[in-house]
C-alpha cells in the first residue's frame, strides 16, 4: 500500500505557520523555506520523507533565529581564528557543534553565536574571491542556499544550516561546551609564523648591533618582505584547494 504524502505547498504552509507561531522572524522563515524548497527540487523527495512531520521539523528549525521571547543573555558568543590550512576543518567541527559565524572582525577572527536549546548544525565553505571571481562565486553558491558570512583578505566564507542538506539530522539536541581556546594554528602555519618572526628578530638584531652597517629601514623592509612572501604562499596554497 502506498504512503500518502502532503503536497509540498501544503507542507511548507504548515511549516511556515508553525515557525511563525514559534516566534521566528518572517524574513528568516522565508529564507529557510526557500532553501528547503530548493533542496527538495534537487532531491525529488517528498517533504515528510526528507524532513519529517512539519510540526516536529519546525520545532527543530526554531534555532535558525533567536526566538523572540528568548532572553538575549542566554546566547553564547565566541571569537576564534585559524590559518588557511586549518580553518575549513575547524569550521566544520564547530559548525557541527551549533556555532553560527556572523562575521569576521578586523583581526580576522570568526565571530560566532549559539543559542542553547535552539541551535542548528551549520556547514561552511571558503572561496577565493579576488578580482572578477566575486560575482561568479556568488552566482554559483547563492541558489544553493549559501550565504556569505565574512571576508578576510582574499577569501570569503559562506554558511548554510545543515537542515537544508541533511534534513532532521541537521538539528542539535545537546551542545558541547565552548572551547577554551581562540587560536588554532596548523603545523604549517606555525612554521611560517616562526620563520617570519625569526626574520624580523634577526633584522632587528643586525640593525641594533650594526654588524653590517645596515640602515634603520632594514627591519620594516624585512618584515614587509616576509609578510608579502607569506601572502603569496597563502594565495598559492588556497588556489590549489579553496573549495569546500
Amino acid at each position: 500500500m502506498s504512503t500518502q504524502h502532503t503536497e509540498p505547498s501544503t507542507y511548507f504552509d504548515e511549516l511556515t505557520a508553525a515557525l511563525r507561531g514559534a516566534g521566528v522572524p518572517a524574513e528568516q522563515i522565508a529564507s529557510t523555506v526557500a532553501e528547503l524548497r530548493g533542496h527538495l527540487a534537487d532531491t525529488g523527495a517528498a517533504p515528510e520523507e526528507e524532513f519529517g512531520p512539519a510540526a516536529d521539523f519546525a520545532a527543530r528549525l526554531g534555532g535558525t533565529a533567536p526566538v523572540a521571547a528568548e532572553p538575549a543573555e542566554k546566547a553564547e558568543t565566541w571569537l576564534w581564528t585559524a590559518d588557511i590550512y586549518n580553518d575549513r576543518r575547524l569550521l566544520a567541527l564547530h559548525g557541527d557543534q551549533g556555532w553560527e559565524v556572523e562575521g569576521l572582525d578586523s583581526l580576522g577572527r570568526f565571530m560566532c553565536r549559539r543559542v542553547p536549546g535552539a541551535a542548528l548544525r551549520w556547514e561552511y565553505r571558503r572561496e577565493l574571491i579576488n578580482g572578477k571571481r566575486r560575482d561568479e562565486v556568488l552566482d554559483r553558491l547563492t541558489p544553493e542556499g549559501w550565504e556569505m558570512c565574512g571576508e578576510w583578505t582574499l577569501f570569503a566564507y559562506f554558511k548554510r544550516p545543515k537542515a537544508a542538506s541533511d534534513g532532521p539530522a541537521g538539528a542539535l539536541e545537546t551542545l558541547p561546551e565552548r572551547p577554551g581556546r581562540w587560536l588554532f594554528l596548523s603545523r604549517k602555519g606555525k612554521v611560517l609564523l616562526t620563520v617570519w618572526m625569526l626574520l624580523v628578530i634577526g633584522a632587528v638584531g643586525v640593525t641594533l648591533v650594526g654588524v653590517f652597517d645596515m640602515p634603520a629601514y632594514t627591519t620594516p623592509f624585512v618584515a614587509l618582505f616576509g609578510a608579502t612572501g607569506a601572502l603569496i604562499g597563502l594565495k598559492r596554497d588556497a588556489a590549489k584547494g579553496c573549495q569546500g
